[in-house]
Formats: structure tokens, sequence, C-alpha cells
């Protein structure tokens, strides 16, 4: 399900009639799993009983897995959400409503990724980095919101959060534009956290190479000359970040090649070009794994924004 709920907007963080509980119980209704953010608009502390030595709740007091708490309060933060409107009307949870100045919900919970948008900067990367999809105004940027759940990373752009697994979004409206489905760009932001190797360490060893060639390219309309100039120069960039971030310089260098070809008949090789840059990248030290992914998912996007 997706937040597609009417609920009024609310206005400085607030519903407008100031019933909280009413607009988490329409969220909930949409199988979208909410929580209530306190002053600060962030959620409540745990229980005394969750928050024992040891914890009696079932061991997840700082929200690392979702667990076996039984504990029936708001505890635990993205993994206290809920769409069981008895939860949400029990009377354990009544006080902490009174006290509610915001509602939140579990975006990966319902199915859903965030991309947060802290400032003007941070949204007009999006806007010529990412696939248009619904957006909802924040107070000093926008949340952009694609159907698809991903593991949650904060910062992984100036400016830009992923909210999803393990995360909770501040509930401001349904928001504008049709909800894309989430795309390989965004799984992509990921990949330089995951691909930044220790200086100097090569993290595996050098998978087999697959060159390029037109026995493998029968459908590509350009020149051997252009398809080798291009590669060499990808490759040369790839090969420079010998430090640090060639797993997302192997991610653009896919992405741009692949673009070349949109409007080829194909097959264009595409396959052995990306095994050539997944050579580059490990050989620089990013591990193979996630060379692998971060070349499939360049190669992805730029068929997608072809499509």
């Amino acid at each position: 399900m997706t937040p597609d709920c009417k609920a009024r907007r609310p206005v400085d963080g607030n519903h407008p009639d100031g019933n909280h509980l009413h607009t988490a119980l329409q969220l909930a209704a949409a199988g979208v799993p909410v929580l209530p953010l306190r002053q600060g608009k962030i959620p409540f502390g745990n229980c005394r009983y969750c928050t024992g030595r040891p914890p009696r709740c079932g061991g997840r007091p700082n929200m690392k897995a979702a667990g076996p708490c039984q504990c029936p309060a708001p505890c635990h933060a993205w993994a206290a959400a809920t769409t069981d409107p008895h939860v949400l009307t029990s009377p354990v949870w009544a006080p902490v409503w009174r006290e509610a100045v915001a509602v939140a919900y579990h975006p990966g919970g319902a199915g859903l990724t965030v991309i947060d948008l802290d400032n003007a900067a941070a949204v007009a990367w999006a806007r010529e980095s990412l696939p248009a999809t619904r957006v909802v105004q924040t107070t000093r940027g926008e949340h952009w919101l694609y159907r698809g759940a991903m593991p949650s990373a904060n910062a992984v752009r100036p400016g830009v959060d992923v909210k999803s697994l393990m995360q909770y979004a501040r509930w401001l409206g349904p928001g504008t534009g049709r909800m894309a489905v989430l795309p390989a760009a965004v799984r992509a932001l990921l990949v330089k956290e995951e691909t930044t190797p220790a200086p100097g360490e090569v993290a595996s060893s050098l998978p087999a190479r697959a060159t390029w060639s037109r026995q493998v390219a029968t459908g590509c309309r350009h020149t051997e000359r252009y398809i080798r100039t291009g590669l060499e120069r990808g490759l040369a960039l790839v090969r420079a970040r010998t430090q640090s971030g060639a797993g997302s310089q192997a991610f653009g260098v896919a992405r741009f090649l692949a673009a070349q070809h949109a409007a080829c008949p194909g097959p264009c090789g595409l396959a052995a070009i990306g095994e050539e840059i997944v050579s580059a990248a490990v050989l620089v030290g990013v591990p193979e794994t996630y060379a692998r992914r971060a070349v499939a998912n360049g190669l992805e996007t730029a068929v997608e924004r072809a499509a």
C-alpha cells in the first residue's frame, strides 16, 4: 500500500484540528504503518520495561532489527509503527497522542522509499538525476517517494538521505504526482558507501576480462573506434579513483556508455562493456560483488531512461 491517504495537510507539522490520532488512523486504514512524534519531531523514548538491563522486551531497544517485543507502548521508534487501529487507540497510546506534535510513518513497512532532500541544491540534483515521482514539500526541501523498499542510509550525498527500512519519515501530506517504481539510480546511492576500500587495499582478485568486439555487438550502429574511444576514457576515470569512489564512478561510466546505445537495434555488447568496467573497478580495490552491482545498476538505469 502507498500513502495516498487524503488527510488534510498539517500546518507547521501539526494536523489542522490537532487530532494526530485521526490522521494516523486514516493512514493505517490505507496500509501505512504509523507512529507518533514528540517535541522535536522525534519518536517517544522506550518505556522502563524495554530499557531494562538486560532488556526484557526481546532485545531491540536500539532498533537494529525487528524483534519479538511484546510491549504495548510505542517503543523502539520506527519499529513501533503499526496499522492496527486497536493498538493506535489503546489506553497505553492515548496519553502519547495527547503529547504528540506530529505523525510519522515507516516507509519500508509500506513498501516505499523516501528520498529526503534537505535543501535547494539537493532538490536540483534530484530533478536532474532521478526519475520523476510523487513529491511532498517539506520545510527546507522535498520528499521524493518511490514504490519499493531498500536499506536506509544518511548523507548518501550532500543534503540527501534515504529513508526506507529501519527508518521513519514525518507525514506531511499525500504529495503530488504519480509515484514511480524504485529505480536503480536510487539503489546506486548506497554503492558509494559499500565500495570505498581502504587506501591501497585490493578487495578481491581481478575477474576474467571479457572484451567488447563486433562478434558480440552485431546490432550496434556505432563504429568500433567510437566504442573503443568512449570505453577507454570511461575506464581511465574508474582507474583514477585509487583512494575512494571507484564504485560510484563505475556506476556513472556504465550508465553513460549504455545510454549511447539507446537508439541502436542491438545487440550492442553491453555485457562485455560492463565486464571491462568491473575489471577496472576491481583493479583499484572495489570488491567484485559491489563492482558488478554498481555496473549492473548503471546499465539498468540507462535502459530505464531510454524507455
